[in-house]
């Protein structure tokens, strides 16, 4: 019992961890490296955050038995919505 309750609060853990570093990374180093002001900073968190929760679906795609095809689609649909708002806030679209 207590060992499942540990598992479960060490994988919470590392992907609180993640979210915390793209925080970290959108939120403190665009403003540093483009010289701007960090208007976008929220964006910038929500469209990584957008693009994490992808790439976790498509990893449980990999190692799921059980549903699988939804994993791998909401996934591939998540990155795909992710790079869409990237090319929107470059203006490349």
């Amino acid at each position: 019992m207590l060992s499942e309750t540990l598992s479960k609060v060490r994988a919470g853990f590392k992907y609180i961890y993640l979210v915390m570093f793209f925080t970290l990374l959108a939120g403190f180093f665009q403003p540093l490296i483009t010289g701007s002001s960090g208007e976008n900073t929220v964006s910038g968190v929500i469209v990584l955050f957008v693009g994490l929760v992808g790439g976790i679906l498509l990893y449980k795609s990999a190692t799921s038995e059980k549903n699988r095809i939804i994993y791998f689609g909401g996934g591939a649909v998540l990155i795909a919505i992710s790079l869409t708002l990237i090319f929107q806030m470059t203006g490349r679209v």
